[in-house]
Order: C-alpha cells, then structure tokens, then sequence
C-alpha cells in the first residue's frame, strides 16, 4: 500500500487523486492532506478519509476547520508553512502529490525531497522557478519526481524504453484555449468569465486564463527542459484542439511517438502514483471513428505574446524564470480582479522582466528574493495602471 500526502488536495488535481484512492482503497492510504482555506471541502475529504494530518492556510482558517470536524476527529490540524512542511515530511507518507498552485508548492516539495519522499508533481511553477535546484536535490537524496501534468506523462511514457540518446525533440501540444480563433481585434474585450470557459478540460481559475493567454504552454516548456534535460531549442509547441495528443517524443530516425488519451486528469495522476503499473480506470479510450480528423497548428506567438516570454526567460535563465512566474501570477490575479484587462497580461509580464537584473547562478535564496521583487514590482505597475505599456 503507498502512502500519500497530497498538498492542494481541494484543486482539481487533488480532487482527481482522491477519486483514484476511492477507486483502489487496498492500494493507496491518504496521510496528510494539505488545502488553502476550503473548508467545506477539506471537512469533508478528512470525514472519508481520516487523514493523520491535515494543513490549511492560517490560524484561523485552522480553527474554522477544527470546529467543523469536531473534537471527535483524530486528525491533527496545523496550518501555515510548518504546517505545509509537516505534510510534506510526514514520517509516514511514501509519496507526496505536489498539486498546490503556483509559487507556493516550492517550498514544501523542496521539503518533501529533502525527506526522502517520491514526488508527483502537478505544481509546474517549482520547476520553472528553481528546476535546477530540484532536479539536483532529487538526484542527490535518489527520489524520483514523476510527472503529473498530462503533458509531461505524455513525454514521460513515449520516452519510456527508447534510448534518450536518440531523441531529436519533445512536441508540446496545446489545445489553444478559448480564444485560439478568436479575431485579435476583440481580444481587448475578453472578459474572466469568458477566460475561465475552456473548451476541453476542467481546470482551476489560474491554469484556465494560463491557458487563454498560452503562459500554461511556456511554463510547460520550462518544465520540461528541467524535468527531462532536454534544451529548450528542442523544445516545440503545436496548437491541437482536440486535445487527444497530450504530446509526441521525436527521434532521430524520423519516428515520432505520441500518447493519445481522452482529455481526464485521472490518468496522468493514476499513472504517477501506481508507477510502472497501469490501474483499470474504467476510462473510455478515444473515439477516433467520431473525433475524425485530429489538427495540428503552430502557435501565433504575436497574437499570444506570453509563449514567446516564457521561451525567452528560459533562453536567459538564471532568476528571470522566478520573475516570469511572480509576474504572470499578479498578472493572473489582476485581471481575474478585472483590475487590468487581458491584453495587459503580457504586458505587465514583459514590463517587469526588462526591469529585473539577472543572478545568473541564483541559490534559493535569491529565487525566493527574485519571486519577491517581481510580485511587488507588478502589482505597483498595476496600480499605475501600467502608464507606459
């Protein structure tokens, strides 16, 4: 029996992770579960699951918590970043599934290698921001990190018994979001609402508009430079709308390997944590004598600016993937506010990474203070509303 830890557990990704534990009880154990402030929810997962601990945000969301469960509980309820760590580190836990939402999950999945636990990691941003330290730390402790993201399990499986010196390049597919057709001319118009209606996949409010803007593409990309080693020259992304290729491997030899599945987190997540085996999802394969034809495009990094930013900020490395990251997030969370308006997403990214002065090697310490100076560098930007962009 593998024993979790999951951080993020009220997210669709821990969401989708507990119905494969209610799918397979004799196969996995739920530890510690981890939230923000959804208290509803989380009472509701310790009930069914009787975790030995569970985290959210602050003190006060604790107490809110404590006194849903009751005294009864024997679930142990903590909060804030000791909280967070005791979660990831957890004696107990074999595994830790990595599904909070941004910069947050650095931390603690820092923590959690630190310990010794395999990792399942959905939280792309700890990759993109300090890759190189994680990656590092995993090989030095031995954990394995496994990748979550649907895209990433696709590469992960085509590269699965093939020789890596024989790879020619990673193809990242994107279905394109909501607004891949859209005529550019109404873009200054888009609304959250309209961001937040993705045309194939559920997802939460962050990674929907990273959709819509093509950001989730280029923090992909980062990932998967960090992740499979692979240089970001080598790295493509292709617009596919269906979202039935979750990406392709392409070898030297002009063979191309793709993995095709329906568009469900439940698989890229099953497969993480059941690792090398396949579980019986009861999950339909796709109908390819009614999907028809599946298409292919390239991305319009003119009409989609944030593709090129991330690609960009991978290319120069060192602190500026943390700063690209902050910068997207209070992007994100300005325009979710309707405090700017789509169009001034990219902007406000690109402003405060042409102001940002590269540590070429950073340690932690000076990603932690990069993430810092951006996020105050945009949101000040923001309340000028972005004057000279």
């Amino acid at each position: 029996m593998k024993r979790l830890s999951i951080l993020g557990s009220t997210g669709s990704i821990g969401a989708n992770a507990l119905s494969i534990v209610r799918m397979f009880p004799e196969r996995f154990k739920v530890v510690a579960l981890a939230a923000k402030n959804n208290v509803d929810r989380l009472a509701f997962q310790i009930a069914e699951f009787t975790p030995k601990l569970a985290v959210v945000y602050d003190e006060a969301t604790a107490q809110r918590l404590k006194k849903q469960i009751g005294a009864k509980s024997s679930t142990r309820i903590e909060w804030g970043e000791d909280g967070y760590t005791a979660a990831a580190t957890h004696e107990d836990v074999d595994m830790v599934l990595a599904a909070v939402v941004g910069a947050a999950g650095l931390m603690p999945t820092l923590a959690a290698i630190e310990a010794g636990k395999d990792i399942a990691l959905a939280n792309k941003e700890t990759l993109v921001m300090a890759g190189r330290i994680v990656m590092g730390l995993a090989a030095e402790k031995g954990v394995r990190i496994f990748p979550v993201d649907s895209e990433h399990s696709a590469i992960f499986q085509c590269l699965s018994g093939q020789r890596r010196e024989d790879l020619e390049k990673i193809i990242i597919t994107a279905s394109g979001g909501p607004f891949v057709h859209r005529p550019f001319s109404e873009f200054s118009s888009i609304r959250p609402e309209d961001a937040l209606h993705h045309p194939t996949w559920t997802m939460g409010k962050k990674i929907s508009i990273d959709s819509s803007t093509l950001m989730n593409k280029g923090l992909e990309v980062l990932e998967a430079h960090h992740l499979f080693g692979v240089s970001i020259d080598r790295i493509e992304v292709v617009i596919h709308p269906q979202s039935i290729v979750h990406s392709m491997v392409s070898y030297r030899d002009g063979a191309v390997i793709a993995q095709l599945s329906v568009p469900d987190m439940k698989g890229a997540i099953a497969y993480a944590l059941s690792y090398p085996e396949r579980l019986p999802l009861n999950q339909p394969s796709p109908a390819f004598d009614r999907i028809g034809a599946l298409n292919f495009e390239k991305p319009d990094t003119e009409r989609f600016p944030c593709l090129g930013l991330a690609y960009a900020a991978c290319k120069a490395g060192g602190s500026l993937p943390a700063v690209l990251n902050a910068a997207n997030e209070v992007a994100v969370e300005s325009f979710l506010e309707g405090r700017i308006g789509f169009l001034k997403i990219p902007q406000l990214i690109e402003k405060t990474l042409s102001a940002h002065r590269i540590v070429s090697d950073p340690e932690l310490s000076d990603i932690l203070a990069a993430d810092r100076w951006a996020r105050e560098r945009a949101r000040a930007e923001v309340q000028t509303g972005i004057r000279s962009c």
